[in-house]
């Protein structure tokens, strides 16, 4: 072909990919389709809409624009929910902040951010202010209000019925599909998280790619049992909207609740760490189950057990294993069971379902290569890490150019993650070149956990690692080697790390050694972290 330079994108034949055209769509397509449901309230799609509408104008009204960074700390309600459309529609970045954590975090995350409004749930209104008031720029807080409640300046009441406004048009904020959407905090392996940067189109292939992956329609029930703050809920938050399928919201994880919407609501898929699963099948309300249609469960983390995934199809759950990080979007492979592997036996289907699988639809191409970046033969023995290239793979670490750098080495994202591929093509995780230790969901940085303990005065040296947990998947486990002379036990440990450490980072576990040391002083982690294996699963054997 020649003469191409009139065949360019155009006003005619270009519109910038973003998420928020979904709700665009859906707003025209099925405005009185049930939408979100949360407590005793359901909302189609238009009074959402109108949710969305005075959450854009609030946000104009106090002055936030193209490229500011608005932050929210709330558990999963509309509100947050809404939040994902209100501020990329004003061409604004959205900072969803892990409810977890503590408030020096908070803090930091709210300077790096150089974020400009923080909206919080009642639950979190405290911890808010105490960051805010911490920042060393002024960041107002806003706490979102509940139904009917008095409102004023420092309150926001979205989900009381008010004056009608007007969606903003997207393409009035939203310019170029390349511009940040979402800016997300991961822990990685250093004591401070990293800023990952999202970008529109990044964000609109990935939810497609799970509406693809995951089947989700219109028929669709979806139960947040995952924070919409983890890769914003694993792009979820705009997929489920994409299929026309409804959000049903719930604030805290409880086996009860769960299983209590699930049946007021038919719900057809959920999301969640493996503990979560562990609650639900340990729970008497599994017993409500019986008969009942089954539902898809998604899960990624530790590797389900033949005995888990028994006891999830005796109760309807039809298991998808993924994997994926913070820097992916949330999910980049998916190992979903055909039907010929459905059917095996439960030794079998938890061999298959231990891999974290293929790429999903739209995903970015996932490869495992060696040190040279060769792709590492598919013979699941030999070991490479895990690399990413592609549309859904992270703008960039904010304001951290050096290891955005090191991540895209060679022209491709380095996941730090150790894995084998089978002759099938499946990738199985292996090891972590990264010290991150993943409890119930949650990265646990072993050198932040380590940097406190180093505070203590009778500690020389702490070396911190995963242990295997049956509820957490893993949990940190600690090794200290005393100054001379010094005596501690684990029980003043645990007391030094509160107020020092979330509660979820602290470890349970301790053990004192002289730690293991190559000649060159380094210590020895992968001993440790079989000492530790052999000590927690030796004390379940004895228990």
């Amino acid at each position: 072909m020649q003469n191409l330079e009139d065949l360019r994108p155009g006003a005619a034949n270009h519109r910038p990919l973003t998420p928020v055209d979904f709700l665009v769509r859906a707003l025209a397509a099925y405005p009185n389709r049930p939408a979100v449901s949360w407590r005793d309230m359901t909302l189609t799609y238009a009074q959402f809409g109108a949710i969305v509408a005075r959450f854009a104008c609030a946000l104009a009204e106090r002055g936030v624009g193209k490229d500011d960074v608005v932050s929210i700390l709330a558990p999963n309600r509309p509100e947050m929910l809404a939040a994902h459309y209100a501020v990329p529609m004003l061409g604004a970045v959205l900072n969803t902040i892990n409810t977890r954590l503590d408030v020096d975090t908070i803090t930091y995350i709210l300077d790096h951010s150089e974020s400009v409004l923080l909206v919080a749930d009642e639950t979190a209104r405290d911890r808010a202010a105490e960051a805010a008031a911490s920042a060393q720029h002024a960041v107002p807080v806003v706490v979102l209000a509940e139904p009917g409640e008095s409102v004023d300046k420092e309150s926001l009441d979205l989900l009381s019925p008010g004056q009608a406004t007007a969606l903003p048009d997207p393409l009035n904020g939203i310019t170029d599909e390349w511009q940040p959407i979402c800016l997300n905090y991961t822990s990685g392996t250093t004591g401070r998280p990293k800023g990952v940067v999202y970008h529109h189109r990044g964000a609109y292939l990935n939810a497609l790619g799970n509406v693809l992956a995951l089947k989700l329609d219109e028929r669709s029930s979806y139960l947040w049992t995952l924070p919409m703050f983890h890769c914003n809920g694993w792009c979820h938050t705009w997929a489920v909207t994409a299929a026309g399928g409804m959000h049903v919201c719930l604030e805290r994880v409880d086996p009860q609740l769960i299983y209590e919407a699930i049946g007021r609501h038919a719900v057809s898929h959920l999301s969640c760490a493996p503990v979560v699963l562990y609650m639900l099948v340990n729970h008497p309300g599994r017993q409500g189950r019986a008969g009942a249609p089954r539902l898809t469960a998604v899960t990624g983390g530790a590797a389900p057990t033949s005995a888990l995934i028994e006891q999830l199809d005796a109760i309807g759950f039809d298991l998808i294993h993924l994997y994926g990080l913070t820097e992916s979007f949330g999910p980049a492979t998916l190992c979903i069971l055909d039907e010929q592997q459905a059917g095996e036996s439960v030794q079998e289907k938890a061999r298959l379902l231990a891999r974290q699988g293929l790429r999903h639809p739209t995903a970015s191409v996932a490869r495992v290569v060696d040190g040279d970046g060769t792709d590492v033969p598919p013979d699941g023995q030999s070991m490479g890490e895990i690399v990413l290239t592609g549309n859904t793979v992270m703008a960039g670490y904010y304001r951290d150019a050096e290891a955005t750098r090191a991540a895209f080495s060679g022209g491709m994202f380095h996941t730090g993650d150790l894995a084998v591929v089978h002759p099938d093509g499946f990738i199985e995780i292996r090891d972590r070149s990264k010290d991150v230790i993943i409890s119930g969901g949650e990265n646990i940085s072993s050198l932040e956990v380590e940097g406190v303990l180093h505070q203590h005065p009778g500690v020389m040296l702490a070396a911190v690692v995963a242990a295997p947990h049956s509820k957490w998947g893993e949990v940190p486990f600690a090794f200290i080697e005393p100054k001379p002379g010094a005596e501690m036990a684990g029980d003043e440990l645990i007391e030094f790390c509160r107020g020092r450490l979330a509660g979820y980072k602290i470890p349970r576990n301790f053990a004192f050694i002289e730690l293991p040391k190559t000649s060159t002083g380094k210590i020895q982690k992968f001993m440790l972290r079989e000492t530790a294996r052999r000590m927690v699963t030796g004390a379940a054997d004895d228990a």
